[in-house]
């Protein structure tokens, strides 16, 4: 007779006290279809696994059981200040592990995720990511390191991503804009994670996937996280499995929402609309927008076919610096992947086979123009060069002082003419000076710092014309 098999079966951080004393661990032998443990198993108490089947499979040998009291040290009593985020299955913590805190678990930052007893989740999803990531093991897939579980806590110990979630990359205000190149890597690496789930001996089905669930490491290798909602895929002659609906907004298959039927197909729909976030910049529910661009699959799909319109819907963030036959590929995928047909959209297979051809377009990106500001040779205090046209208007301003300055010597010299000829004018009248009457000439207005001639006579009398005089003369009118 076969024990009933219980999630406290193999997962002995839970219950201590009930875990016999320790036997020398059998040889892990390869993963296959009949060693792997699924949701099923757990709650069919007919399952023929025993208990010594679970505690020796690949999830005992993957993961580590991490006590309450060893996570408090790890995350400093779960601080507020390295809080990385929250959830619906609650808050993300920040932490480090010393190489010293278990033998063979190198020195680490990683990322501590605590149940919320009061949220949206609770144990059934936090079992689940142990059954999934405990025995799946991708380059995209986010690595789940250990978990612990005491009394009513619930927690899981993840590798730490730097880069956060592809959402804020996103849509965060203040974040650096992703290159056109990085937009396609991330989606190619996603790809390959729900490939890989897809394809695997035993099909899973993601069912959540969306922005804020691919994470991102140091360079920007995307990584599928947060298993809660995962599901076993349909088996043998089964077409779909039937569930209670589950996920985002916006993010989840129309066919699903409908019926509760969830098949492979659902994931592609999903990877269509975060797939269309990234070409577009924009969130896949959007109240802050017009009615009729609130939904994004609604707003741009009827435009992803028409190269014409195409520009109208690429980020803007990206300022054209894409290749345009890479961005129509990309265009043309989306449109396949969110098609209201299941049957019509393509496999995962397919979506990462599609998405390396549109990385070899990369090297059409054309080069926008490159503008090198120069300080100056005496720079002071916001004194800079600023380009091609304040370089003409400071020419212009130098020829219009120019100018300027040449009136006024013109004008110099007519005073000169004038004052000699009123001098011989003197000298004919017996010295006598002349009347008043000549003032009434009209001269051309002059700066207020050149002199008039009556008061150039008077300061200088007869010597008017000495060339210290005109000398003098000349300095006072430049």
């Amino acid at each position: 007779m076969t024990k009933k098999i219980t999630w406290k079966s193999f997962v002995p951080g839970c219950y201590r006290a009930e875990i016999p004393p320790e036997e020398p661990k059998k040889r892990i032998k390869k993963q296959t279809s009949s060693s792997w443990i699924s949701l099923t198993d757990i709650n069919n108490p007919g399952s023929p696994l025993s208990a010594d089947d679970i505690s020796n499979s690949v999830i005992g040998s993957n993961l580590h059981a991490f006590m309450l009291a060893e996570l408090r040290v790890i995350t400093q009593s779960f601080s507020s200040s390295n809080i990385l985020g929250e959830g619906g299955f609650g808050p993300v913590h920040k932490g480090f592990i010393d190489d010293k805190l278990r033998p063979g678990l190198k020195a680490q930052a990683v990322a501590v995720k605590l149940l919320d007893l009061e949220g949206l989740q609770g144990h059934r999803e936090w079992l689940a990511e142990v059954i999934f990531l405990g025995q799946l093991r991708h380059p995209n897939l986010v690595k789940l390191i250990g978990y612990c579980c005491e009394d009513e806590h619930r927690l899981l110990v993840y590798e730490y991503m730097v880069r956060g979630s592809l959402e804020n990359q996103l849509f965060r205000r203040y974040s650096a804009s992703l290159p056109w190149s990085t937009r396609i890597k991330i989606a190619l690496g996603a790809a390959k994670g729900l490939q890989f789930l897809h394809e695997a001996e035993k099909p899973v089905i993601y069912r959540d996937f969306k922005a804020s669930n691919i994470l991102l490491d140091s360079d920007y290798t995307a990584k599928l996280s947060d298993f809660g909602l995962a599901k076993d895929g349909p088996e043998g002659d089964e077409t779909h499995v039937s569930t209670r609906v589950m996920g985002t907004q916006g993010y989840a298959a129309p066919e699903y929402v409908m019926t509760g039927h969830l098949t492979k197909m659902s994931d592609v729909y999903s990877f269509g609309v975060v797939f269309l976030e990234m070409l577009t910049g924009r969130r896949s529910m959007d109240k802050n927008r017009g009615p009729r661009e609130q939904n994004l699959v609604e707003w741009a799909r009827p435009l992803l076919n028409d190269s014409r319109k195409l520009e109208r819907i690429m980020d803007p963030k990206l300022e054209g610096q894409y290749s345009n036959k890479g961005a129509q590929k990309a265009a043309a995928l989306a449109y396949q992947c969110l098609s209201h047909n299941p049957k019509s959209r393509p496999t995962m297979g397919i979506v990462v086979k599609t998405l390396e051809l549109i990385q070899t377009y990369n090297n059409d990106i054309p080069i926008g123009p490159f503008v090198y500001i120069a300080p100056s040779e005496n720079p002071k205090e916001g004194d800079v060069k600023v380009g091609k046209k304040e370089e003409e208007k400071e020419a212009d301003k130098k020829k219009e002082n120019d100018h300027h300055h040449h009136q006024r010597a013109k004008e110099d010299r007519k005073e000169g003419e004038a004052n000699k000829e009123e001098k011989d004018e003197n000298k004919k009248g017996n010295g006598r000076r002349h009347h008043r009457g000549h003032r009434h000439r009209i001269r051309t207005p002059r700066s207020p710092a050149v002199y008039s001639d009556i008061t150039l006579y008077k300061n200088f009398g007869s010597g008017l014309n000495s060339p210290k005089a005109v000398q003098k003369q000349g300095e006072v009118a430049l």
